[in-house]
C-alpha cells in the first residue's frame, strides 16, 4: 500500500528534500490524515533481511548483508527484489518512511580494484539500482551505511597506512556514491567498529579514525560533499572500544571534541538508548540532553541479547519511557530501528519475511515503537491495536515477559551495577550472549565478588518460572503455537540452574545438573527442528583464587565514567602492551570464542 497525498496537495520533487525541510508524511492506517510530532520527520528500519533468505552458515554476521554469500543467479536476485516490495511495503504502511541498507563500498569502483571486483562492483550496481526503485515505489526513502574505511587489500597495501590519503579515497568514495545515485537520501556512518574476522569479502573495512580529532576532520570534510546535494550525514556514535575514540559513546568530551563546529539540516548524530549495547537496564545516554546537534535514537526490534525474535522480548516499556523521557528535547530528528541488524548467532528469523508468521515478536516491536514515537500512541492505544479484543490479557503477557528477562535473563543485582574497564561501559549481561549460555568458572568467582545477595537471584530466577502459564494462555488466546513459550522455559530453566551454579555453594553439584539440563533440553529441541542455544559447559574446572579476581576487580575496574589516573598509565596502555605481547606469542591464551567471533577481543585492547 503506497502512502496518499493529502488532497489538492502537490507531490514533493524527491522524498529525500522532503525529508530535509522537515515535512513529516504521516499515514494513520484507518483514516490517512498527515500529522507531523514534535518536528521529529525521520522514521528509519533497517530492509537487510532479504538478503539472508538462503544464507548458509551455521552462525551468522547479522552486522550487515553478507555480500560474499550472495550468488549472481536470477532466481536469487528475483527473490530479493520480491522480498524487498513485501518488506518496504509492509513497513511503509505501519508508518516508517525510510529504510537502511548495506552499503556504500559495494556501489563504488576504484581504479586500483582488482578486474574481478571491478565487475562484481558493476553487477551489484545494476541490481541495487533496481531495489532502491522498488524502496521508492514503496513510499519510503533510502540510506545507505558505510564504515571508515573499506578497503581492498590491495587498496590497503597501496595506501600502506597514510591517513590523509585513506581519507581524500573515502570522501572519492562518498562523493562518487551519492552523484552515480540521487536516490539516496543520505549515509548513515559507523566509525567505531569494522567488519567481523568472519567476513570473506575482498572489500573489508577497518577501523581508520582513532581519535576525537580525526574524526571531527573527517566528518568536516565530509559533510559539504552533502550539503552541496542536499543529501543527509548521519552520524552514529557506537564504538567498540578500541583507540582514543572508543570511548565516544559516552564520554562527554571525546563527544565535544569529535562533533565541534558541525550541524545544520544535513548532519545528524545517531545513538543508542544507553551507554553500551541494546541491553536493558541502562539509563538514557545523557548526551540527547546536552547535543545541541539533530539527534536519532536507536532501537532494537530483534532484540539480540534477548533471543533475537525467538521467544517475546518486548520494546514497549521502553518506548514509553524514552519518549516521555525526550519529550522535551530539542532537534530530535527521530528514530532508527534495527528489525534484523545485530549480533553473531544462528537465531535465523527474518522481520515482515515468515510465511508462518514467527516473526511476530520482531513484529510487534516494529509496530510498538512507531505507534509509540510517530502516532503517540499510549499504552492502552498500542495493545489494542495489537490485540483487538485482547488488550488487557496483552498488557498482562508483555509485564509478564518483561519480568522473566529482568529478572531470568538478567541477573538484576549485577545488572543495576555500573562498571567500566578500559574505555567500555561493561555489559549488564554477560553469562548469556547472543546465541550462547556460559558455565564458567571464572564468571562464578566474578559475580560471588560482585554480588552479595546470591540467594535472591536464585529465588529470582525460580520465581521467574512461575510466569510461563499466563504465557500460554495468551498464545492459546490469540491462536498462536506455544512452541516459543515453551522452548524458552526450557532455556529458563537451564537459566535458574546456571544461577544456582553461580550462587550456591555446591558449584560442582550444580554443574551437573546444568549438565543433565543440557542433554534434555537438546533431545527435545533437535538442531534439525529449531534453531537454539548453545550450553557452553566446557571449560577447565579448576577454581580461579576469589581474592586474584576481588584484587584485580578493583584495580583495573571502576564505578564512574572518568578515568583515573591508573586506567590513563596501566589499564589502557600498560594493558594493551602486556595483552598484545602474552596473545602474540600464543594466541590460545584467549578462548576460541573471544579470539574468534566478531572483531576479536584484542581489539578492545586497542
Amino acid at each position: 500500500m503506497k502512502p496518499e497525498l493529502r488532497k489538492n496537495e502537490k507531490p514533493p520533487e524527491s522524498l529525500h528534500v522532503t525529508f530535509l525541510s522537515h515535512s513529516c508524511w504521516c499515514f494513520n492506517q484507518q483514516n490517512r490524515v498527515a500529522t507531523s510530532l514534535w518536528h521529529v520527520e525521520l522514521f528509519l528500519i533497517d530492509a537487510i533481511g532479504p538478503f539472508f533468505r538462503d544464507h548458509t552458515s551455521k552462525r551468522i554476521n547479522w552486522s550487515k548483508i553478507p555480500f560474499a554469500h550472495l550468488d549472481e543467479l536470477p532466481r536469487t536476485w528475483d527473490r530479493i527484489r520480491a522480498d524487498m516490495w513485501k518488506f518496504c511495503s509492509e513497513s511503509s504502511a505501519m508508518g516508517y518512511n525510510a529504510v537502511s541498507l548495506d552499503d556504500v563500498a559495494h556501489l563504488y569502483h576504484h581504479p586500483l580494484h582488482e578486474a574481478g571486483e571491478t565487475r562484481r562492483i558493476a553487477f551489484l550496481c545494476d541490481q541495487f539500482r533496481e531495489i532502491f526503485r522498488i524502496v521508492r515505489d514503496a513510499g519510503m526513502s533510502l540510506y545507505l551505511t558505510v564504515d571508515a574505511v573499506p578497503m581492498t587489500q590491495g587498496l590497503a597495501e597501496h595506501f600502506c597506512g597514510d591517513r590523509d590519503a585513506i581519507d581524500r579515497y573515502f570522501q572519492q568514495m562518498i562523493s562518487q556514491v551519492l552523484e552515480d545515485f540521487p536516490e539516496i537520501s543520505g549515509i548513515i556512518l559507523r566509525i567505531g567498529e569494522s567488519d567481523g574476522r568472519d567476513v570473506k569479502d575482498p572489500l573489508r573495512s577497518h577501523l581508520h579514525v582513532k581519535s576525537a580529532a580525526h574524526a571531527n576532520e573527517l566528518l568536516h570534510r565530509l559533510l559539504p560533499e552533502f550539503v552541496s546535494r542536499q543529501r543527509t550525514l548521519i552520524f552514529r556514535t557506537w564504538t567498540v572500544g578500541a583507540y582514543g575514540i572508543g570511548d565516544l559513546i559516552w564520554h562527554r568530551d571525546t563527544m565535544a571534541r569529535a562533533l565541534e563546529g558541525l550541524g545544520g539540516e544535513n548532519f545528524i548524530v545517531s545513538m543508542k538508548h544507553g551507554e553500551s549495547d541494546f541491553f536493558r537496564y541502562l539509563p538514557l545516554n545523557k548526551a540527547f540532553f546536552h547535543l545541541p546537534q539533530r539527534k536519532l535514537l536507536e532501537l532494537q526490534a530483534r532484540r539480540e541479547y534477548e533471543g533475537a525474535g525467538e521467544y517475546p522480548s518486548f520494546l514497549l516499556k521502553d518506548c514509553l519511557a524514552f519518549r516521555e523521557t525526550l519529550s522535551q528535547v530539542s532537534n530530535m530528528a527521530g528514530i532508527s530501528v534495527w528489525c534484523q541488524t545485530g549480533g553473531w548467532h544462528r537465531f535465523r528469523r527474518l522481520a515482515l519475511l515468515q510465511s508462518d508468521g514467527s516473526d511476530r515478536w520482531i513484529h510487534a516491536n516494529m509496530l510498538a515503537a512507531i505507534r509509540i514515537f510517530r502516532f503517540k500512541d499510549s499504552r492502552e492505544e498500542f495493545l489494542e491495536t495489537w490485540s483487538p479484543g485482547l488488550a488487557d490479557e496483552a498488557g498482562d503477557f508483555i509485564d509478564a515477559c518483561d519480568r522473566l528477562i529482568e529478572t531470568g535473563l538478567y541477573i538484576r543485582s549485577y545488572a543495576r551495577k555500573k562498571r567500566f574497564f578500559r574505555r567500555l561501559r561493561l555489559p549488564p549481561l554477560l553469562h548469556a550472549y547472543w546465541d550462547s549460555i556460559y558455565v564458567h568458572p571464572f564468571l562464578r568467582v566474578f559475580k560471588q565478588h560482585l554480588i552479595d545477595d546470591g540467594n535472591v537471584s536464585i529465588d529470582e530466577a525460580t520465581q521467574a518460572l512461575t510466569e510461563f502459564p499466563l504465557l500460554r494462555s495468551y498464545c492459546q488466546a490469540r491462536g498462536w503455537p506455544c512452541d516459543d513459550v515453551d522452548h524458552m522455559q526450557d532455556v529458563w530453566r537451564i537459566l535458574q540452574l546456571v544461577r544456582c551454579y553461580y550462587f550456591s555453594n555446591d558449584g560442582e553439584k550444580s554443574l551437573e545438573k546444568v549438565c543433565d539440563a543440557k542433554q534434555l533440553y537438546k533431545k527435545r529441541w533437535p538442531a534439525e527442528q529449531r534453531t537454539r542455544y548453545r550450553i557452553k559447559t566446557n571449560f577447565p574446572r579448576q577454581a580461579m583464587s576469589p581474592k586474584l579476581v576481588k584484587w584485580c576487580s578493583r584495580l583495573f575496574l571502576r564505578g564512574k565514567r572518568g578515568y583515573r589516573w591508573f586506567d590513563q598509565i596501566v589499564t589502557i596502555h600498560g594493558l594493551a602492551i602486556l595483552f598484545h605481547a602474552t596473545a602474540g606469542k600464543n594466541a590460545k591464551v584467549t578462548p576460541k570464542a573471544l579470539r574468534k567471533l566478531a572483531m576479536g577481543i584484542d581489539t578492545l585492547f586497542r
